[in-house]
This record gives structure tokens, C-alpha cells and sequence, in this order.
């Protein structure tokens, strides 16, 4: 279903879901449904600040998520609330599925950190995701989640990066 003029900029919900349960949700505004991707904005969402260690999300830091209905991820570029770049997070999550107002992603532990100059790209989360038991409950889709991190970290690290992967997309919305 694409996104028209009437659609775009509605609120939707966007609810990341582990183990079955919510594990958060958040209002944001719809940018685009191509049918297959669907791009939204929202603010940081989290309460106070969250240290990584090697980036920092703040009240103020912007998001623009991009969730693919037939890919294992989603990517989400974020900016401080000055608009300069600070890098991308990436979710591996089966795909997304948007019914009405809410954009529904299953989280499977891994993630991945790009800066905004690429020279940091960091796979997370490796750990969780060994003692989810996903590679015993669900080997297909542990396979797909692990497949989906290594197409990540080689876009990270590929000459484009991850701009080159969303001004692609954006171009193909213009179209």
C-alpha cells in the first residue's frame, strides 16, 4: 500500500515487541509506505539520556526509522536535535507488519552501531541473542536474524553505507 498525500504525516504507533511482549511503544509520523518499506519520524523515545558508551540518545535526538516488510531489519538514522548526524542503530527483527495506526516489529537481540563517518561499526547484543534459544526454538529464523546482522555490517562498512542504502530508497519513493 503506498502512502498518499492524506496518509502522510499521520501518527502511527510503533511497537517493538521481544519474547512476545511489548517492549516498547512510541507514536510516530508516518513519511512513507511504498507497499514494502515504510519510513516514519519520531523524537527519541526513551526517558533521560542512554549511554552507550560509544553514542549517546538524548530527549531532543530525532529518528528516522526505515522498517522493510520483507527484510529481517530496520535501520534508523539518528540526529541530534541540532540535525547533524550521529550515526545509524540498526534492529535485526523479522518484518515489519503495519495494521491501521501501528507498525508491529519482533526484536531477535542483535543490532548494529554505524557512525556517521562509518569508521564505527559495531555488532551488539551477540550475546542475548545466543541465550534467546531462537537457534533451538527457531533455527530458520535464527539463520535469517544472523544473515540479516552480516548484510548490515557489509552495508556499513560497503562504500555507500548506510546513506547510500536510504538515499536509494528515497529516490526509489520519488519515482
Amino acid at each position: 500500500m503506498s502512502v498518499n498525500s492524506a496518509d502522510q504525516g499521520r501518527p502511527l504507533d510503533v511497537v517493538l515487541v521481544k519474547g512476545g511482549r511489548t517492549k516498547i511503544r512510541y507514536e510516530a509520523e508516518l513519511l512513507s509506505d511504498d507497499g514494502t518499506r515504510v519510513v516514519v519520524r519520531a523524537p527519541w523515545a526513551g526517558v533521560g539520556v542512554r549511554d552507550f558508551g560509544f553514542v549517546r540518545f538524548e530527549p531532543g535526538d530525532v529518528f528516522t526509522e526505515y522498517y522493510w516488510r520483507d527484510r529481517w531489519y530496520s535501520v534508523k538514522e539518528v540526529r541530534a536535535a541540532t540535525g547533524a548526524l550521529k550515526g545509524w542503530y540498526c534492529d535485526v527483527t523479522r518484518p515489519a507488519t503495519l495494521s491501521g495506526a501501528e507498525l508491529v516489529v519482533e526484536d531477535l537481540d542483535l543490532d548494529l552501531w554505524c557512525s556517521a563517518d562509518g569508521t564505527d561499526v559495531r555488532r551488539l547484543d551477540e550475546d542475548e541473542f545466543a541465550e534467546s534459544g531462537l537457534e533451538r526454538t527457531d533455527p530458520q529464523a535464527a539463520a535469517a536474524a544472523v544473515a540479516a546482522l552480516d548484510a548490515l555490517e557489509e552495508l556499513a562498512r560497503g562504500a555507500a553505507g548506510f546513506g547510500g542504502l536510504l538515499a536509494q530508497a528515497q529516490n526509489q519513493e520519488g519515482s
